[in-house]
């Protein structure tokens, strides 16, 4: 067996090559130029987060609510598009919604207790 024999591949399925429908050079495109309008979106909603720190909105918890907004918008599409949970099934939705719900549900309970102080006790 020569060396040019030994390093030559020949494909499945009779030497050819299978050809998948994402295989071509359109679909690529596509999916590259999905990609990059998601980056740019993502470029956005960091710039305006950035310029919302420098609104005052009075009050503090307002500039975290406005921040948590848009990095829930940010996350929204890296899920959706960069973990393709966009295209998910039913299932992967359910169990989103189940653990969101959850997290909420621990929050709201974790923001709760801090109203809930004993009797006598000495806040500063």
């Amino acid at each position: 067996m020569t060396a040019q024999e030994q390093t030559s591949f020949t494909p499945p399925m009779g030497g050819q090559a299978s050809r998948l429908p994402h295989d071509d050079h359109e679909s690529l495109t596509l999916h590259v130029r999905r990609y990059l309008y998601v980056f740019y979106a993502l470029l956005f909603g960091t710039l305006v987060t950035v310029g919302a720190s420098y609104i005052p909105f009075g009050n503090h918890a307002i500039n975290i609510a406005v921040a948590l907004v848009i990095a829930g918008g940010k996350a929204s599409l890296v899920a959706g598009f960069f973990m393709h949970l966009i295209s998910e099934r039913k299932l992967i939705y359910g169990l989103l919604a189940f653990t969101a719900f959850f997290f909420l549900g621990l929050m709201f309970l974790i923001i709760s207790a801090y109203a809930d102080f004993p009797r006598l006790t000495v806040t500063h």
